[in-house]
C-alpha cells in the first residue's frame, strides 16, 4: 500500500542515587522567560495527530487478518509518549547542530528523499512479495517468473548541498524535519510491537482498556503481528538516511529482548523449555534455576537495569536519535542531553507504572492491577517493603508461587512505604531529567520537556 505523503517540513512561530553526570558542559542561559506551563501534549497535538493518522498508512498487508492485528493497538486511545519525546527534542534541538545547515537544506531541496521517505514500504519489485499494487508480471504466481529489465532511467538532476565547512550560527529555528516526524512513528511502531509480544508472554487479557491482541486474535496472531511491526519500522527507518540512528533504534530492539530474558530467569516454567524439548539436550538452562540468590541491593541493580533495557532504552535512544537527524556531531553536547533525558524520565516512568500496579484500579489502568505480583516479579514497592518485612524476601524468592503469597505480600506491601519510596526514587530520576535541560536554550519545546517530568510523577494511569 502507498504511503500518503505527509511528512512535510512543520514550522512553528517562536512563541540522588543511580545516575551519571555529562561531562562538564555549561548551562546555556534563558533567552525568552516563560512564566506559564507549556502542556507538550497541545504543544504538539496536531503532529501527534498526524503522526498517528498517517502511521496506519505504514501498515498495510496484503492479509486482512494481518492488517487488523497490526492496527488494532494503534485505534485505542495512548499516552504516545515515545514519539512525543522524539518530536520535542527535535523542536527543541534543530538548528543546535553543526550539520543542520546540511540536513535542512536536504528537506528543503531534496525531492528524491522525500519521495523515497513516502514510497510505500512493499516494493513493487521485490519478487517474494505482494500487495494488491504491484504490477501483474510480480502478483501472479502461477507462472514461473520471467525478469525484466527495467528501462534506462535518467540521472537526477539533484541540486548540490552547501558546502560543509560552511559556517553555522547557532541558533533554533522551531521546526520539524521529515525524517523526524518518521522517526517518530517508527519507536511507536517498535512500542506497539513489544506491547503485542509482551501480552502473549504475560497472557494480559487487557490492554488500553479493551481485550488484548491475544485475547482477541490469539497467541499466534499477537506474535506474527508483532513481528510484522517490527519488519515495517526496520524498513522505514533504513530510510531516514543515518547509520547512527539505524544502529541506535536496531540496539533498542536487542535491549527489549535482553531485558525480557533478564526479568524471566529464575521464573522456573516460563523461562525453561518442556523438558520434552529437542532444545534441552543441546541447551544447558540450569542457569535459570540454579544461579544464586542474588543479595538486596543486587535486586535492585537487575530491577532497574531491566527497567532501563524493556522500557527507558527506547526513550533515551529516540530522543538521542531525533537530535542525531537535526545535525548533531559527534562530540555536541545536544545529543547527549537527550539521552539523558530519556533514560531519566524513562526509568522515572516505569517506577510509576510499578506504583500504579498497586494504587489504581483496573478500570483506571486500562488492564489488570496486581499483574507483576501475579506473575511472579518484585518491582520497587515490593522490594521496599521487603525492608521493612523480611517475610517478604521469600516470596519474593518463590516468585510468589505458594498459595496465598499473592494476598499475603499485597497486605504487607500496603502497609509499608514502599509504594510512596518509589514514586520518591522517580521523583528523584524525573529531578535528574529536568536538571538536564538547563543545558538548552530556552523554547516551548523545552518548556514541554519540563512540564512532561511532573506530568509523568503525577499521572494515576
Amino acid at each position: 500500500m502507498r504511503v500518503a505523503s505527509n511528512a512535510r517540513r512543520i514550522t512553528r512561530p517562536r512563541s540522588a542515587r543511580h545516575h551519571s553526570v555529562l561531562a562538564q558542559p555549561r548551562p546555556v542561559p534563558s533567552q525568552t522567560p516563560t512564566s506559564a506551563k507549556t502542556d507538550p501534549y497541545v504543544f504538539l497535538a496536531p503532529h501527534l495527530e498526524q503522526m498517528r493518522t498517517s502511521l496506519l498508512t505504514l501498515l498495510g498487508s496484503s492479509h486482512p487478518s494481518l492488517n487488523a492485528i497490526a492496527q488494532y493497538y494503534f485505534l485505542h486511545p495512548s499516552k504516545q509518549l515515545r514519539p512525543l519525546l522524539v518530536l520535542l527534542f527535535a523542536r527543541a534541538t534543530n538548528g543546535l547542530g553543526a550539520e543542520f545547515s546540511q540536513v535542512n537544506w536536504a528537506a528543503d531541496n531534496t525531492r528524491a528523499h522525500q519521495q523515497e521517505l513516502d514510497a510505500p514500504l512493499t516494493r513493487k519489485d521485490i519478487l517474494c512479495d505482494w500487495n494488491p499494487s504491484m504490477p501483474d508480471h510480480t502478483a501472479s504466481f502461477e507462472s514461473a517468473f520471467e525478469l525484466r529489465i527495467p528501462p534506462a532511467q535518467p540521472p537526477p538532476n539533484t541540486p548540490q548541498p552547501p558546502p560543509l565547512y560552511q559556517t553555522h550560527s547557532q541558533a533554533l529555528t522551531h521546526t520539524l524535519l521529515p525524517t523526524q516526524l518518521r522517526l517518530a512513528q517508527i519507536v511507536e511502531m517498535i512500542h506497539v510491537a513489544s506491547l503485542l509480544h509482551d501480552d502473549v508472554l504475560d497472557k494480559s487479557p487487557l490492554r488500553r482498556g479493551a481485550p488484548s491482541a491475544p485475547a482477541a486474535f490469539g497467541n499466534k496472531l499477537a506474535v506474527l503481528g508483532g513481528d510484522f511491526l517490527l519488519g515495517r519500522a526496520s524498513a522505514a527507518l533504513s530510510r531516514l538516511g543515518s547509520h547512527e540512528v539505524v544502529e541506535l533504534i536496531a540496539s533498542v530492539i536487542a535491549n527489549l529482548v535482553e531485558g525480557e530474558i533478564l526479568q524471566m530467569k529464575g521464573s522456573g516454567a516460563e523461562a525453561a523449555p518442556h523438558p520434552s524439548s529437542s532444545a534441552t539436550s543441546a541447551i544447558d538452562f540450569k542457569d535459570f534455576h540454579t544461579s544464586p540468590s542474588p543479595s538486596p541491593s543486587d535486586k535492585w541493580a537487575i530491577y532497574l537495569k531491566k527497567t532501563y533495557l524493556k522500557t527507558a532504552s527506547l526513550m533515551a535512544k529516540g530522543a538521542r536519535a531525533a537530535v542525531v537527524l537535526g545535525g548533531c556531531r559527534e562530540g555536541e553536547v545536544w545529543k547527549e542531553v537527550a539521552y539523558a533525558y530519556g533514560r531519566n524520565l524513562g526509568i522515572a516512568f516505569q517506577l510509576i507504572d510499578d506504583t500504579l500496579d498497586f494504587s489504581s484500579s483496573t478500570a483506571q489502568l486500562g488492564k489488570p492491577g496486581f499483574a507483576d505480583l501475579r506473575l511472579g516479579l518484585a518491582t520497587g514497592p515490593a522490594l521496599y517493603a521487603a525492608e521493612e518485612f523480611p517475610e517478604l524476601e521469600a516470596m519474593i524468592e518463590r516468585r510468589f508461587g505458594k498459595d496465598g503469597d499473592v494476598e499475603r505480600a499485597l497486605t504487607l506491601i500496603s502497609s509499608s512505604n514502599g509504594v510512596e519510596r518509589t514514586r520518591e526514587l522517580a521523583r528523584v530520576h524525573a529531578e535528574k531529567a529536568r536538571e538536564m535541560l538547563t543545558l538548552l536554550p530556552r523554547s516551548e519545546a523545552r518548556d514541554a520537556l519540563e512540564a512532561l517530568t511532573e506530568s509523568v510523577v503525577k499521572r494515576r494511569w
